[in-house]
């Protein structure tokens, strides 16, 4: 069988080289197999560029094996000379829990990393991940950003292995000598993501055939370039503009893609919190702009009224 190990180390030594002799970085370990992988490649391409690789597991106290799985890790760290902190986090159900969840493991990542001083964070998301996540984003009827998916680099945050399969670090973690956890989360398909890993994925691939994994990814990197170019172009508009007052007659003459991208950041701008303007939101707010009969003003969050006045939009904060 021809080994994983090559790839996996190829995928991490050109994040590596961007770093200085003497820099630390941290890798988030769950103990499944692709965190278990990625904290192997590190330790080794890591060691030739004298950088120091530290790992951070987080206790998400959600389940009673919980404590002792993140013992587990720590013992599996240190036969890779790595050594790690546990974060216990409690995790307060907001939205979901899969996405409060994340939420408070990306707390506690940001803490460990402040705490540590590291350079960056590693992530150990695959190319499977990358798919599930364009299909759940299709499932919503998200906008191209969701549906571009998680991005290689992204602030502190790096993500080496989304072209390294699910399989290949499993076969890495049997070729070192590793021993994944997997996580009963994982089999639940109580949760959306599960379902599409153990459900939607393989029906797609039984009724339109093999690749269509690779096919949703390929879609998301050319959907990440067109996201990035009207992010972009958005910005350098909404530059020129005054957002809490805005000129309905110059947004109606903007592509609706470069129109829509203002109205979040003026919504956002004005007080929204971080990440709750939805589609909703902007829908109602687009109709002002470009169906405009004398409607009230539109509600949106964190107390901002947006309304219609002399063929100008006034975003105030209550």
């Amino acid at each position: 069988m021809t080994s994983s190990l090559p790839a996996i180390r190829s995928a991490v030594r050109p994040w590596l080289e961007k770093f200085e002799a003497g820099d630390r970085v941290l890798v988030a370990v769950s103990g499944g197999a692709d965190s278990l992988a990625l904290a192997y490649a590190l330790s080794v391409e890591a060691k030739k560029l004298a950088i120091k690789v530290e790992a951070v597991t987080v206790d998400h106290q959600l389940q009673s094996i919980s404590a002792d799985q993140a013992t587990k890790v720590v013992q599996q760290m240190l036969s890779l000379d790595i050594t790690t902190t546990i974060e216990k986090v409690v995790v307060n159900i907001t939205e979901g829990l899969e996405a409060s969840a994340r939420a408070a493991r990306y707390e506690a990542l940001l803490k460990a990393q402040v705490r540590t001083g590291a350079v960056a964070v590693f992530l150990g998301h695959t190319h499977n991940d990358q798919a599930e996540g364009v299909l759940l984003g299709l499932a919503r009827g998200s906008g191209t950003r969701s549906l571009s998916a998680m991005a290689p680099h992204n602030g502190i945050y790096i993500r080496p292995l989304l072209a390294i399969t699910r399989s290949e670090t499993e076969s890495v973690c049997a070729e070192v000598g590793l021993t994944p956890w997997s996580d009963p989360h994982n089999q639940d398909t109580t949760y959306a993501r599960v379902r599409v890993r153990m459900q939607a994925l393989p029906a797609l691939e039984a009724a339109i055939g093999p690749g269509i994994s690779h096919a949703l990814v390929r879609s998301a990197e050319l959907l990440r370039q067109d996201a990035d170019a009207l992010d972009e172009w958005a910005e350098r508009e909404a530059a020129l503009l005054d957002l809490s007052d805005l000129e309905c007659n110059h947004l109606a003459q903007l592509p609706k893609a470069i129109r829509s991208r203002i109205i979040r950041m003026a919504i956002y701008a004005a007080g929204a919190p971080s990440g709750s303007v939805s589609a909703e939101h902007v829908s109602a707010v687009e109709a002002l702009i470009t169906a405009w009969n004398g409607q009230a003003e539109a509600h949106v969050p964190g107390g901002v009224k947006v309304g219609r006045f002399s063929g100008r939009l006034s975003l105030l904060h209550h």
